[in-house]
């Protein structure tokens, strides 16, 4: 059984908060060229990107790999649940746009 390193597991939920919030200025405000479909196109793959990614590493820990500790994996599955979830909630706000939209009278 491996040894779970607390104050390194922190300390990596940190970094990954800070590189999160330093990243969504940025993503939040689209380019001239930018769409809101390339932009949700984008997003999408990205949430893909931390799935497969987790999975991956979870896989490779199941197997032994020593390269790969505990921590690692879960903090990819929480990257990875915190994306998803997140796309959820955009999804629901479009479907309530949608409906809203499809509710008003012309």
């Amino acid at each position: 059984m491996n040894n779970i390193d607390t104050s390194q597991l922190l300390n990596q939920l940190r970094a990954a908060s800070m590189q999160a919030r330093a990243a969504s200025p940025a993503q939040a405000q689209p380019s001239d060229g930018d769409s809101f479909s390339s932009l949700l196109s984008q997003s999408i793959g990205k949430v893909n990107e931390l799935q497969q990614s987790s999975s991956q590493l979870t896989q490779s820990f199941q197997l032994g790999d020593p390269n790969v500790s505990l921590a690692q994996v879960m903090v990819a599955k929480g990257k990875a649940g915190l994306a998803f979830e997140g796309m959820v909630q955009v999804r629901n706000k479009m479907i309530d746009a949608y409906q809203e939209i499809m509710r008003m009278q012309v």
